[in-house]
């Protein structure tokens, strides 16, 4: 019953979407005839948006004064979280540029579909690097801020207005409150509208099935396919070679003793957030301490979310692929890279950081607003695996970063553990 009410949202879009699509083949083109209760509820999402990201964002990193921890235990939280993040994120795109999952769609398809959407608003002219910095992260005047054409820029003020009330302190405190409940109502909110996705997104892809064909169904395959054999070789590959890092060969025989229940729950919750007390249970007896533990694994579940970094790399290269893009030279290899990092190790911190983070994607590369479905139903269709490297990953970081703090004295925990002396 539990596993049932975990994946029922996902299981009630899934078959939207392949009823719409379905619907869309047999139809063709006249399909296009319910794109207005899409776009309805596109539009009732970027009404939204702008709000969402700067209360979200703002109170998430406005209430961090709750997390002051050993300066030690938080450094490396920081070395570990990121550079498995960023590992995880090398990995992934290797694996998209080897098997696109775009390879053999027709790109031309829905680069004249896309042909009619407006501008979004950024020049095309030449500029240099520097100034195309300044423009990436800065708006010159400060209502420019509250659009959704300038994502990233929001996130930058609603991060240093964030950090500006976690440093005031106490005086702020009322301004704290505020936001945290102008994230609440953001989120109920979000929750009202979701009631609609189901027919939206289905009437949507009608739509741009019906115009496209079933080609992009074939791409969704292969994105589904190419995230699981990452998810084997991350599950099983890298988790080993942490736990390796971590303790050794008692490393990994503690790890895999203990690793079944955590992922387990993951798979059959689809929460980082409700493994939290299973993970907190099996690290300790994988040999982490008590308050290496009770600090890695709840600000893991928020901030270190390797299996949606995976999922950041695959919806950009989608996106790439669809549009023609190139994205085996090194500016896009490493923008690629960097994207995918703070879609998901970031946004992940955040609430609605899914969203978030899908805008994101298309604000910095400029794609048409309308995509943001073609890139949700990705979302929906990893959700299972990406919550098990999400989740179970925290569980072996908590042990490398015991190794950091501890040094070579976390070995005997793990081996105490495993004797059942401790």
């Amino acid at each position: 019953m539990k596993l049932l009410k975990a994946y029922r949202s996902s299981v009630i879009l899934l078959a939207a979407v392949m009823i719409g699509g379905l619907i869309g083949a047999i139809v063709g083109p006249k399909a296009a005839l319910v794109e207005p209760l899409g776009e309805l509820f596109l539009n009732l999402m970027f009404m939204i948006i702008v709000p969402l990201v700067f209360f979200s964002v703002t109170s998430a990193i406005g209430n961090m004064v709750s997390m002051k921890r050993l300066g030690k235990i938080m450094f490396a939280v920081f070395i570990v979280f990121t550079s498995t993040a960023l590992l995880t994120a090398v990995i992934s795109l290797a694996g998209a540029l080897i098997m696109n999952p775009t390879k053999g769609i027709d790109t031309t398809a829905i680069q004249s579909l896309m042909a009619n959407v407006p501008e979004n608003g950024q020049s095309t002219e030449q500029v240099s690097l520097f100034k195309q910095l300044v423009n990436t992260f800065t708006v010159s005047d400060f209502i420019n801020l509250f659009s959704r054409k300038n994502m990233l820029q929001l996130i930058v003020f609603s991060i240093g207005f964030g950090a500006s009330i976690a440093l005031v302190k106490e005086k702020a405190q009322p301004l704290a409150k505020l936001l945290e409940a102008g994230t609440s109502v953001m989120m109920k909110l979000v929750d009202i509208i979701m009631y609609y996705a189901p027919i939206g997104l289905g009437c949507y892809f009608a739509a741009i099935i019906g115009q496209l064909g079933p080609q992009i169904l074939q791409g969704y395959l292969k994105t589904f396919v190419l995230y699981l054999i990452l998810t084997v070789i991350c599950y099983f590959g890298l988790f080993t070679l942490y736990a390796f890092i971590a303790g050794g060969r008692d490393g990994i025989k503690s790890f895999w003793k203990n690793a079944a229940t955590p992922s387990i729950t993951a798979l059959a919750t689809c929460s980082s957030a409700a493994c939290i007390p299973v993970n907190l249970e099996y690290v300790k007896k994988m040999g982490v301490p008590k308050d290496i533990a009770e600090t890695v694994i709840p600000l893991g579940a928020n901030t270190h979310k390797d299996g949606s970094v995976i999922g950041g790399v695959l919806k950009i290269v989608f996106l790439f692929g669809l549009f023609g893009y190139n994205m085996t030279d090194i500016n896009s290899i490493l923008s690629i890279i960097f994207t995918a990092f703070l879609v998901g190790a970031v946004m992940g911190a955040i609430p609605g950081g899914g969203l978030i983070g899908e805008m994101l994607i298309i604000s910095i590369y400029g794609f048409p607003i309308e995509v943001l479905p073609i890139i949700a139903v990705i979302s929906t269709i990893i959700d299972a695996p990406a919550t098990l490297l999400n989740s179970t990953g925290n569980t072996v970081c908590s042990m490398m970063i015991t190794r950091l703090v501890e040094g070579s004295r976390s070995k005997a925990k793990v081996l105490s553990q495993e004797s059942g002396v401790a």
